[in-house]
């Protein structure tokens, strides 16, 4: 049976150890890479579908932890910080409404924000339902 020297195990080693750096220093800079994020600072703007909570969310807690109120002016996004302001905009017809982030979503592939029911119906997008947006954040 052949045996390996000390130095041949060295050998096998250093090449793993020298990979896993390399993996450890690459996924770190894609980490800070990806918190370098261009939407979330004042007048950064992002474009997708939007849509609105349901009238059975009524009343329950949001992420933020305060209740949902689906007559107030306010939406779920993934990132943005609570209490941020955004403008959206329905890209089919136009209008526009401010609203404050206070909860976590929308977690449907595609969508970027969900809104309450109060800023839909100033979106005009009731019937609709899932309509093209752009939101600007403001503060």
């Amino acid at each position: 049976m052949a045996t390996r020297s000390p130095d041949a195990i060295r050998e096998f080693s250093l090449p793993r150890i020298a990979s896993g750096l390399q993996t450890y220093a690459l996924l770190c800079g894609l980490a800070l890479l990806s918190g370098c994020s261009t939407f979330g600072g004042s007048g950064a703007s992002e474009s997708g579908k939007a849509s609105y909570y349901a009238n059975r969310h009524h009343g329950l807690k949001t992420a933020s932890g305060e209740r949902f109120d689906q007559n107030a002016l306010t939406a779920a996004h993934r990132k943005l910080p609570f209490g941020t302001r955004v403008r959206v905009t329905n890209l089919n017809n136009d209008r526009s409404v401010v609203v404050r982030i206070n909860d976590r979503g929308p977690f449907v592939r595609g969508r970027i924000i969900d809104v309450s029911r109060a800023a839909a119906q100033r979106l005009d997008m009731l019937r609709a339902g899932v309509v093209p947006v752009r939101i600007e954040t403001l503060d």
